[in-house]
């Protein structure tokens, strides 16, 4: 009886377990295959979408189910099915949605009956958007871009994607994530990646973190770079100031009616969308949309972006079961498309997270999510690949088991690292040894080559070697060797470092021999710049001595938005003078006089031969930082906090024979803003001074980025105007400020014919006072997204002796 009893039990638990495939095509009736369409098991949230082409799989234990079948725009269609040990083929047919009029009656000038739904629904955005507390679900992402066409040639080189096809459709991103979401609020959320997969890149980690655009926020974020403003929600609070709208019908879906509005932009060259959503009658919540972004809408660098969405009742709430986005562009003759796919299923509405379970690691890696073989990933993918993806898996992991041969690669660095002469003359060259992940690279001749009136012509031979080992382990080593050529002078130094750490970032760097350093060593004027200043304007704004020195620095994070580094340097400097004549081959200058090779504004003769050990200890604070932790390390992505940072430096005085003796202290913060529709506001603040200032040469002062040519730097630590040492010091106390307010496209957009330029209006301050010193200021007022990459400004500065400097400043890729 016994083992009747347990053969019993077996038999009975073996038949409650039984699962099978359900599959299927789903199509629109008398037309086409309906893509990423969702199939659901009524009364739950689990389900699948289909694929591109329509196709679905679900796997499903043994029982009485029905099917639901939904694609936005479409009649829903029910299905019945007893699932036993067969697999079946269930295929679905939707009509196109049959919206009910009968009921409307709109008059001669009388609203469209949509705008009282969109007010409805206006008034209950905020509680849908606060309404689910917390939930945790799984979630499958795809993400897949393909090239439709692209040019031969860029910038001189070939484009060859190595992998033997010559035609112009290609796959050149394939992802695949599997990932629990969970989500608290208010503002609590960790993804936590069970596998992910990338096409031909067996180690890499797919795109992961779940990005739900959810249309009840005011402000809608489809990508920072796409319109840093943001794009306004059909039914954010201002909505109707900004849209127009038209009812389209009604229809019925699950026993609920739904409205069908569509969406019209009042204005072209505002961040608007069009296209269709549905409002759940009563509730007066989004059952559905299908949206469009285009140019015309101040979407930048796409052409089109087109965002799909579902939403699915459950007993806590509607929650979001699929949401599809397809970009589409072309840039530089790339002519790409693509979708990405984000499925939710398993929903848990009543999560119990453990203590402490929301930290700041908001998307962890799995150590063996990146491993999973196909057969796992045929498992379990919610929706089955295109055939096209199929074969772009088979072919570029063929691929990539090829190219970890050491004879693919020899062949491969053959091929790349032939002379180019574009490259010696313009673009650099480089040389790589892949198998020992090795590359050296040279720059070009045309940045090796510059002009100042102490060295007169100068070379600057600077390669570079670089190689990568282990997880974040890599080294460089760059030697420099700098020749005058009309001072004879040669200064050969070299520099190397080391990149380490298993879960923090970690560097050590060491540097020494003999070189030309600027009396500010940050170099407020490029080598470049000075030397068309020298030549096209005869103004030698580089002022620059020579040491022999020796540097060595360390550098780690710690966590929690903590870096910490230090260096110890030690200079042996000397004076150099200009050049008897340093354009004597120019007869038009010859016998010009140049300011002396000194900060005119801060000394009166040559600098003193003298030495200097100098210890820099500098702390960067991100409160808050959120953290993307790997297998190997722990990657910080900020946080909405300030950057606050603090640095002192000490002149050793006598150690190594040094001949200075001061401390210098500096403290600052700085933050970029998001003001969405209204722009982003930037600022960075700067506190410093000296505790005490014993000992000090030029090169120690407190100096400033300013600028005297018509190009300018858009780091915000920079004066726009002033000359670069005029405000150097070694006051007790000074503050320097700089903020910028980038109003991106807001009011601009306002302007007849300007708007279509899609150029943007930035206005900013910079201010700097010394203490029982001269202030300064500067307003400035641009226009920047020239071309995508060109800013230009008026700058007007304020003296505290009387001056008023203006003029216009330039900035350009090239400078």
């Amino acid at each position: 009886m016994k083992k009747l009893f347990i053969l019993s039990i077996t038999i009975f638990v073996s038949l409650s377990v039984y699962s099978a495939t359900i599959s299927g095509i789903i199509k629109e009736k008398n037309g086409g295959v309906l893509p990423f369409s969702s199939i659901l098991v009524k009364g739950t949230t689990q389900g699948v979408s289909a694929n591109a082409k329509g196709a679905y799989t679900l796997q499903l234990e043994a029982g009485d189910y029905t099917l639901v079948c939904q694609y936005i725009g479409h009649a829903t269609v029910e299905k019945k099915i007893k699932v036993g040990k067969s697999d079946q083929v269930i295929d679905f047919e939707l009509e196109e949605q049959q919206y009910n009029l009968k009921d409307v009656v709109v008059t001669s000038g009388g609203e469209d009956p949509a705008y009282a739904i969109i007010r409805k629904a206006i008034e209950k955005r905020e509680e849908h958007l606060k309404e689910i507390k917390k939930f945790e679900c799984e979630v499958y992402i795809k993400g897949q871009l393909q090239l439709r066409n692209y040019p031969k040639m860029l910038l001189g080189k070939k484009i060859d994607f190595e992998d033997g096809d010559s035609s112009k459709r290609k796959m050149i991103l394939l992802s695949e994530t599997i990932a629990k979401y969970s989500v608290q609020e208010p503002n609590k959320h960790k993804v936590e990646v069970i596998s992910t997969k990338v096409s031909g890149r067996s180690g890499a980690f797919g795109l992961s973190d779940p990005q739900i655009i959810s249309f009840y926020e005011n402000t809608i974020i489809a990508g920072e770079d796409l319109n840093p403003r943001g794009f306004i929600s059909p039914i954010a609070n201002g909505a109707l100031n900004y849209y127009r709208y038209k009812f389209e019908g009604t229809f019925y879906e699950n026993g609920k009616e739904v409205s069908r509005i569509k969406v019209i932009p009042r204005r072209a060259y505002e961040p608007l969308f069009s296209g269709y959503i549905n409002i759940v009658e009563d509730e007066w919540r989004i059952q559905s949309l299908d949206l469009l972004l285009v140019r015309a809408q101040q979407l930048q660098f796409l052409d089109t972006l087109r965002i799909q969405q579902l939403y699915v009742p459950t007993a806590s709430g509607w929650v979001i079961k699929n949401q599809v986005i397809y970009p589409s562009g072309k840039i530089l003759g790339f002519d790409f498309f693509g979708s990405f796919v984000q499925v939710y299923d398993k929903f848990d509405m009543d999560p119990k997270f453990k203590p402490k379970f929301f930290d700041h690691t908001v998307l962890k890696f799995d150590d063996s999510s990146n491993k999973k073989p196909m057969a796992y990933w045929d498992s379990v993918r919610p929706l089955p690949l295109l055939l096209e993806e199929a074969r772009d898996y088979k072919k570029k992991d063929s691929l990539e088991q090829v190219r970890k041969d050491p004879h693919y690669l020899d062949s491969l660095d053959a091929k790349r690292n032939k002379i180019r002469l574009s490259g010696i003359l313009f673009s650099g060259q480089s040389f790589s040894v892949r198998k020992r992940k090795e590359n050296i690279s040279f720059a070009s001749v045309l940045s090796t080559l510059n002009y100042n009136t102490v060295e007169g012509a100068v070379i600057n031979f600077s390669p570079s070697y670089r190689r990568r080992f282990e997880g974040r382990h890599s080294l460089f080593i760059n030697p420099d060797i700098r020749y005058g050529i009309t001072n004879t002078h040669l200064n050969p130094s070299i520099s190397a470092g080391y990149n380490f750490g298993k879960k923090y970032f970690q560097s050590f760097n060491i540097s020494g021999g003999r070189n030309v350093f600027q009396f500010y060593n940050a170099g407020p004027i490029s080598q470049r710049l000075n030397t068309l200043s020298t030549l096209l304007y005869h103004a030698n704004y580089m002022k620059i001595y020579e040491a022999d020195f020796f540097r060595a620095g360390y550098n780690a994070a710690i966590g929690n938005g903590l870096n910490i580094s230090t260096n110890f340097q030690f200079q042996n400097r000397h004076a150099l003078e200009n050049l008897a004549d340093p354009v004597s081959w120019n007869n038009s200058i010859k016998g010009r006089v140049f300011t002396p090779n000194y900060p005119t504004d801060i000394m009166s003769a040559s600098m003193p031969n003298n030495k200097a050990s100098m210890l820099t200890v500098n702390i960067t604070w991100h409160p808050g930082a959120d953290y993307i932790e790997f297998p190997d390390r722990k990657v910080s992505i900020g946080s909405k906090a300030p950057t606050i940072s603090a640095s002192i430096t000490k002149g050793i005085n006598g150690f190594l024979g040094s001949d200075v003796d001061y401390t210098k202290w500096r403290v600052g913060i700085s933050d970029e803003l998001n003001l969405k529709l209204a722009g982003q506001f930037n600022y960075n603040i700067d506190f410093g001074g000296f505790f005490d200032a014993a000992k000090t040469y030029a090169p120690d002062y407190q100096h400033y980025f300013g600028n005297q040519t018509i190009f300018a730097s858009r780091d915000l630590n920079s004066f726009q105007l002033a000359p670069y040492y005029k405000y150097s010091n070694t006051a007790k106390f000074n503050i320097a400020a700089h903020a910028e307010y980038h109003l991106n496209g807001f009011l601009s957009n306002k302007i007849p014919g300007y708007k279509k330029l899609n150029w943007f209006f930035v206005t900013g301050v910079n201010a700097l006072h010394v203490d029982k010193g001269a202030d300064y200021y500067e307003l400035l007022f641009g226009i920047e997204n020239i071309l995508k990459v060109i800013r230009v400004d008026f700058v007007q500065g304020y003296e505290s002796g009387g001056g008023r400097p203006s003029g216009f400043r330039l900035t350009v890729p090239l400078f």
